[in-house]
C-alpha cells in the first residue's frame, strides 16, 4: 500500500488545516515524530474555496506526524495504550480522538493488556515493550544474552538466518514460564545480581523467592511454638503434622492441575489419595474430631460464598427461572439416583436418598473459573448465562445441605415420630427465619461508615453462620443451618448492595475468598485421604459410573427441555445443562460424614452402605470435576453467542486464579485500533474545535 507523497504538494493552498487519525506501519525505530506532507483529495466544505494546484489535481497539503506501528508483546504496555480488557470495564470511558490531546499517564488507569506472544517478538522498536513488573528491561540486556550467545555458538550461522538468534525466547520451556508468571501490582525491587544468576520468566522474580521464604520462616516458627504448647502430636509423625503436610502437599498438587487449565481440587484430591494409600498418613481415631470441625468450618464457607455470588436484583427479576432450573432437575436427579443406587448399588431405599441429596448438588467450585474465562472473552454475556448459573449452583446446594440435614436426622435420630415429621416446617421456617434476621442485623452492626466495617462484616457473618450450622445440629434440626447460612449471606448483601456495595466489589466476599484459599486444600486433602484402593471392589466402579453418568445425562435433558419461555435457544440450554454436572464441594463436605454419623453399635451392613456412599461421592468428583471443565471450556465456545461489545453484566463476583488458558493467543483483528482512555476536558475542547474538520484515513509504506 502506498500514498501519493510529493513534493509538489508543498505549494499547495496553506491556508487549508485539517487533522487525521492516521494508521502506519513503519518497521524502524521511531525517537521523535517526523513531518510528512502527502497529498489527499479535499472535500468541499460550505463557504470555503480552495486553490487547485499546478498540475491540476486537487489536492491539499496536510503535515502529520508519523507514528511507529503498535507493538504486539507479552509484557504490560505504557499506560497510554489502553486499559486491560475495556469492553468489561465498569466506567464508559471517551475514545481519544484528536491527536493533539495530551493525558497524563497517572490518569489513565491500568496498564495496557497483553497481546499475543507469537507475533513479533523478535524486533524491540518500541521502548513501550521494555516496560515491565519483573525488571523485564534487564533481563533482556543480560541473562537471555548470555543464554543466547552461547546457544547461537552450538547452532552454527544457518540457524541464525530464520530467527535472527533468539532461540530462548522461541523455546516451549520459555514461553511455559511465562505463562505461568502472574502479575504483580508494581514494580519488583531486586538485588542487582538476580536477573545474572536467575534470569525471568525462567526463574522466579526475588519477589516470589522472598514471599516463599517470608512463608517459610513463618511456618517454621509457628510449628515451634505448636510443638512447644501441643507436644507430640505436633511433632514429626503426630496427627497435627502429619494435617498441616497434608495442607501444604495438597495446596501444590492444585496449583499443578491448574497449569492444565483443570480444577485445582482434582490435584489436592489426587494427592489426599496418595498419602492415605502410599502411608504418609493417618487422620482416624480420635484426631477425627478435630477433621470433622473442619468439614463444619469448610461447608460454612462454602455456603456463604453461594449466597454472597447471588445478585439481588438479578434474583427478583429472574426469580421464577433460577427456582424452576434450580429445583426441577435437582429432584429429577434426586430421583434418578435413589432408584438406580437402589437396584444398582443394593442400598436401601432411605440409603439411596441420603446419596441422591448429596450427588444432586452442584459445584461452584468447578463452574464459576470455566464460565468467568468464557465471559471475559464475551461469550453469554448478553442472555447472562453466567448470573444464571452461578445462581442456580447456589439455590441446589443450599437445598442437598438442608435435605442432608433432614435424612440423616431422620436415619439416626432415636426420638419419636412427631419429632420426626416435624423436621421439614421446622427446617424450612427456622432456616428462613434466622437468615432474616441475622442478614438484616449485619446492615446495622457496624455502621456502614465505620472504619473496620469490612473486618467487622466479615467476621459477624462468618461467625453467625457458624452459629447456625452447630446449633441447628445441637438442636437436632440439621437440615436448618445450611438454609440459615445461604439466606442469612443473600440478605445480608441484598442490604449491602442497597448501601452502595456492588455484587462486583465486594470486600466481604473477597475476605471469604481467602477462607476459602485456606479451607480448599484441607477439605480436599482429607477427602482423598478417606479412600483406600485396596478396600474398594473393582464392581463398584463400574456400577458407581453407571448411577452417575445416568443422573447426569437425565438431568441436561430435563434442564433442557424445562428451559422454555427463557429466552435461551436450544444450544444455550443444553450448555447450561453441561455447566451443571460438575460434582466437587457438596460431595467433600458430607460424603464422609455419613459413615462418621454411625454410632458404636452400627451393624456391618450400615457401614458398608456408608462406605458405598463415600466412594460413590469422591468417585463422582473424580469423573465429573475435570470432565465438566472440559466441556464448559470446549463447548462454551462454539453454543454460546460471543458478544464483541459486551455490556456490564452484574450478578457476578469472582476472582480467579491464574492457569495456562487465561494467558490466550489474542486474535489482533478483533481488537481496536485506538485505545479508550479516560474523558478529559481537553479532550472535549479538541472535539469540539475539529468538529467540523472531515476525517482522512491514508496508508503509509516508508
Amino acid at each position: 500500500m502506498t500514498t501519493s507523497v510529493s513534493d509538489e504538494s508543498s505549494s499547495a493552498n496553506p491556508t487549508t488545516t485539517s487533522t487525521t487519525t492516521a494508521t502506519t506501519t513503519a518497521t524502524t525505530t521511531v525517537t521523535r515524530p517526523t513531518t510528512i506532507p502527502i497529498n489527499v483529495p479535499v472535500a468541499g466544505s460550505s463557504g470555503e474555496a480552495h486553490t487547485p494546484s499546478p498540475n491540476g489535481n486537487h489536492r491539499s497539503t496536510i503535515v502529520i506526524e508519523s507514528q511507529p506501528k503498535r507493538r504486539v508483546s507479552i509484557v504490560s504496555e505504557e499506560p497510554v495504550l489502553g486499559h486491560d480488557n475495556p469492553a468489561f470495564d465498569q466506567i464508559h470511558h471517551a475514545r481519544k480522538i484528536s491527536q493533539s490531546s495530551a493525558h497524563f499517564p497517572l490518569d489513565i488507569g491500568p496498564p495496557g493488556r497483553r497481546r499475543s506472544i507469537l507475533k513479533d517478538t523478535l524486533a524491540h522498536d518500541n521502548e513501550s515493550d521494555r516496560v515491565s513488573t519483573h525488571s523485564y528491561e534487564n533481563y533482556r540486556q543480560s541473562a537471555l544474552d548470555v543464554l543466547n550467545s552461547k546457544y547461537n555458538g552450538l547452532q552454527g550461522a544457518q540457524e541464525s538466518q530464520d530467527s535472527n538468534g533468539n532461540y530462548v525466547e522461541q523455546s516451549w520451556i520459555y514461553n511455559f514460564c511465562l505463562k505461568c508468571r502472574g502479575d504483580e501490582p508494581s514494580e519488583s525491587w531486586e538485588p542487582p545480581f538476580w536477573q545474572k544468576v536467575f534470569p525471568f520468566p525462567l526463574c522466579p522474580t526475588f519477589r516470589t523467592f522472598s514471599r516463599l521464604v517470608a512463608l517459610t520462616a513463618i511456618g517454621a516458627l509457628l510449628w515451634i511454638v505448636s510443638f512447644v504448647i501441643i507436644g507430640n502430636s505436633a511433632a514429626p509423625g503426630g496427627q497435627l503434622f502429619n494435617l498441616v503436610v497434608l495442607t501444604v502437599a495438597a495446596n501444590f498438587g492444585g496449583y499443578l492441575m491448574s497449569l492444565t487449565t483443570l480444577p485445582r481440587l482434582i490435584g489436592m484430591l489426587l494427592v489426599g489419595l496418595l498419602f492415605q494409600n502410599v502411608g504418609w498418613v493417618n487422620l482416624d481415631g480420635e484426631f477425627s474430631i478435630v477433621t470433622a470441625h473442619l468439614r463444619k468450618f469448610a461447608l460454612t464457607v462454602i455456603l456463604t460464598r453461594a449466597g454472597l455470588e447471588m445478585e439481588p436484583e438479578a434474583f427478583k427479576k429472574v426469580y421464577k427461572t433460577i427456582l424452576k432450573l434450580g429445583i426441577v432437575p435437582w429432584i429429577v436427579e434426586f430421583g434418578v439416583f435413589v432408584t438406580t443406587s437402589h437396584y444398582l448399588l443394593g442400598l436401601p431405599w432411605i440409603w439411596g436418598c441420603l446419596l441422591g441429596s448429596i450427588m444432586a448438588a452442584i459445584a461452584p467450585a468447578v463452574v464459576v473459573p470455566c464460565l468467568f474465562r468464557l465471559r471475559t472473552k464475551g461469550y453469554g454475556v448478553a442472555k447472562g448465562i453466567p448470573t444464571l448459573v452461578v445462581a442456580v449452583a447456589g439455590v441446589d446446594d443450599a437445598i442437598s445441605v438442608a435435605i442432608f440435614g433432614i435424612i440423616s436426622t431422620i436415619m439416626f435420630s432415636d426420638k419419636g415420630q412427631l419429632y420426626l415429621i416435624s423436621q421439614v416446617p421446622v427446617c424450612l421456617i427456622g432456616g428462613l427465619g434466622f437468615g432474616v434476621i441475622w442478614g438484616s442485623l449485619a446492615r446495622i452492626f457496624p455502621e456502614k461508615g465505620d472504619a473496620y466495617v469490612v473486618p467487622l462484616r466479615t467476621m459477624l457473618l462468618f461467625v453467625g453462620n457458624l452459629v447456625a450450622i452447630y446449633g441447628s445440629d445441637k438442636l437436632g434440626y440439621e437440615g436448618a443451618g445450611p438454609l440459615a447460612v445461604v439466606f442469612s449471606s443473600f440478605i445480608s448483601n441484598y442490604f449491602w448492595c442497597k448501601d452502595g456495595w456492588t455484587i462486583d466489589d465486594n470486600p466481604v466476599a473477597t475476605g471469604f475468598e481467602i477462607f476459602w484459599m485456606i479451607f480448599e486444600p484441607i477439605l480436599f486433602g482429607l477427602t482423598g485421604a478417606t479412600i483406600k484402593i485396596s478396600e474398594i471392589d473393582s464392581a463398584l466402579i463400574y456400577t458407581g459410573a453407571a448411577c452417575i453418568f445416568t443422573g447426569v445425562i437425565i438431568r441436561i435433558l430435563v434442564t433442557a427441555g424445562i428451559a422454555f419461555g427463557d429466552r435461551l435457544n436450544l444450544k444455550e440450554k443444553f450448555f447450561v445443562g453441561l455447566s451443571w454436572m460438575a460434582k466437587a464441594t457438596v460431595q467433600a463436605a458430607l460424603g464422609p460424614v455419613v459413615l462418621r454419623n454411625l454410632g458404636p453399635n452400627a451393624s456391618d451392613d450400615e457401614r458398608k452402605w456408608a462406605k458405598i456412599v463415600q466412594t460413590i461421592c469422591i468417585f463422582s468428583i473424580m469423573l465429573t470435576a475435570p470432565l465438566g471443565a472440559i466441556l464448559i471450556s470446549v463447548t462454551g465456545t462454539r453454543m454460546l453467542t460471543k458478544t464483541k461489545q459486551p455490556q456490564v453484566v452484574t450478578g457476578w463476583r469472582r476472582s480467579h486464579r491464574p492457569s495456562i488458558r487465561d494467558i490466550s493467543i489474542i486474535d489482533e483483528e478483533e481488537e481496536r485500533e485506538d485505545p479508550e482512555i479516560p474523558e478529559d476536558k481537553q479532550t472535549q475542547d479538541n472535539t469540539q474545535n475539529n468538529a467540523h474538520i472531515p476525517n482522512y484515513s491514508y496508508t503509509y509504506n516508508k
